[in-house]
């Protein structure tokens, strides 16, 4: 398969497949709604909506949209309609969980509780984002996977090790074949105070011992050097990562947060996400998030399975 280059690109892909099925926990707001009739409109997801009938109802014909897409279980409490859309995932009914009018504390809670939740015993849950950036796209012709943004506050090292784990999963799960990953920090100068260059560099050191076959992986880089062929050139680094980096490991969720945010506001990046560790792609995004972050967040979980 062809490495996908663009959101579009994936979404192209998925309607050449067998759709796959979503159950939203508590689908009754605007934009997941609207989300959720694009996918099943271009038939990339049959979606499952669990939550309040009646302003589901309500709000298909605000927006004008066919209420026959969906199948609807009708749960007005939020947490409720949570736990019911996790039945569907365990009884085999959906292959993908997505947020929709529910805290995200208590869809996080539901995932990991230890007795009909999603995290098998030993995982580390985590968050990738994909992002479309319009200057890399041109400049590289690439996505770029970046984690962890939304959950782990201050990663370990075995910790980003799994990230790690799960960003390469997720690239080559887009077709590319031989990902790119660099781990992140504030400089390429491995210092004891700053614990993100030691972690990048034993996560080197792992690469080369053989540990993550199939990839290259270097650190600690800054993302200058990450991203930037001209910077690696500029700052003569030797870095097999090149500046073409398929993979951002983020130091901490500040720094992943902001590039998240400061990519789609700044620099007009379109952005999918997911929960990833998980039995299956849990689709989590924000109640800001646009409608078409959330439709191609279900295209990636749908990638993802």
């Amino acid at each position: 398969m062809d490495p996908i280059r663009t959101l579009d690109q994936l979404v192209e892909q998925l309607k050449k497949q067998p759709s796959r099925r979503v159950a939203v926990a508590a689908g009754h707001d605007p934009n997941t709604i609207a989300a959720a009739a694009r996918a099943a409109s271009e038939n990339i997801a049959e979606m499952i909506l669990v939550g309040d009938q009646e302003r589901i109802d309500a709000l298909c014909a605000e927006q004008g949209l066919d209420r026959s897409l969906f199948r609807v279980v009708d749960e007005k409490d939020p947490v409720a309609a949570g736990a019911k859309a996790i039945q569907l995932i365990r009884a085999g009914e959906a292959e993908v969980l997505m947020k929709g009018l529910i805290g995200t504390g208590d869809y996080m809670r539901l995932i990991l509780n230890k007795e009909g939740g999603l995290l098998p015993p030993g995982r580390v849950l985590s968050h990738i984002t994909v992002a479309e950036l319009p200057a890399y796209v041109k400049s590289l012709g690439k996505l770029l996977f970046a984690s962890d943004v939304a959950i782990i506050p201050r990663p370990d090292l075995e910790t980003k090790v799994q990230i790690l784990q799960y960003c390469l999963e997720a690239a080559r799960s887009f077709g590319i074949a031989e990902p790119r990953a660099a781990i992140l920090a504030a400089s390429e100068k491995v210092s004891e105070k700053m614990k993100a260059t030691v972690h990048g560099a034993e996560i080197k050191k792992r690469w080369q011992a053989g540990e993550f076959p199939g990839s290259i992986v270097d650190g600690p880089l800054a993302l200058d050097v990450a991203i930037s062929p001209e910077a690696v050139r500029i700052k003569g680094l030797d870095t097999p990562v090149e500046g073409k980096a398929d993979i951002l490991v983020f130091p901490n969720i500040e720094s992943g947060n902001v590039f998240y945010k400061s990519a789609t506001i700044l620099s007009g990046a379109r952005l999918a996400a997911a929960v990833v560790g998980t039995e299956v792609p849990c689709v989590l995004t924000s109640r800001a998030d646009s409608e078409e972050t959330k439709f191609f967040s279900i295209a990636m979980g749908c990638r993802l399975v």
